[in-house]
């Protein structure tokens, strides 16, 4: 029987979007774009889940540019990479806040080790996107800020819950960073395919880094109660 590990990596190798989008949105797909990206997630992957040990899927939003954009690997900048995961990366050093507070958590947690043999973390739209601005400029872009973006990309984020929900992840919970906008379209994509027994909602790092980083401590405790019910 192949490993999580595997499984994880075919997906990745696998992911492709063929639809249509709407002007100036552009989809972000490190896996085929970038060797680098690809490597890298490649090693991450084969040395955390290189077993069949049950895990909980944690579910954000969509990749960024400055995180799983270059390493593949959700909320996991080169930066962190490097120095927490201690994998080589020899593209560029990019800083996403968002990675540098999961780190911080997982090191709360236990450590790497400990924390990736009981949970994934991907997105609820597997692939990322960008839109360019008049001055040129490339900015992400989340799929559910435009209608007419999630219209294009509905039926892709159903099909790939689905495939990562079979490459052996438990349903009886499922972990949804973000309590605005990605919560309640996830609960209602939810209660429309039954995907998962319950979803338990938790404030997106992003927001808590941009927003509420003084009381970082205080989200970290939350974040570790709610990984301890399950």
């Amino acid at each position: 029987m192949s490993t999580f590990a595997e499984r994880i990596i075919s997906f990745n190798q696998n992911l492709e979007y063929t639809g249509s989008l709407p002007e100036g949105i552009r989809i972000m797909n490190p896996f085929q774009e970038s060797p680098l990206a690809l490597a890298a997630s490649s090693e991450f992957y084969r040395k955390y889940y290189s077993d069949n040990q049950p895990r909980h899927l944690i579910l954000g939003i969509n990749p960024g540019r400055f995180g799983s954009g270059q390493t593949g690997i959700s909320f996991t900048d080169p930066k962190r990479l490097q120095a927490n995961c201690h994998i080589d990366y020899a593209g560029p050093m990019t800083h996403e806040p968002s990675s540098a507070y999961i780190y911080e958590m997982i090191a709360a947690f236990g450590g790497e080790e400990k924390f990736y043999q009981q949970f994934y973390i991907h997105s609820i739209c597997p692939l990322g996107f960008t839109k360019t601005g008049e001055n040129g400029k490339e900015t992400n872009y989340n799929y559910y800020d435009n209608p007419a973006l999630l219209k294009s990309v509905y039926s892709f984020i159903v099909a790939n819950i689905r495939k990562q929900i079979d490459i052996g992840f438990e349903i009886d919970c499922c972990f949804c960073f973000g309590t605005g906008k990605n919560e309640t379209f996830f609960r209602k994509l939810n209660d429309a395919h039954q995907f998962f027994k319950q979803i338990v909602a938790l404030e997106h790092p992003r927001y808590i880094m941009q927003y509420k980083s003084k009381e970082k401590s205080f989200y970290i405790d939350k974040y570790l109660s709610a990984f301890s019910e399950f």
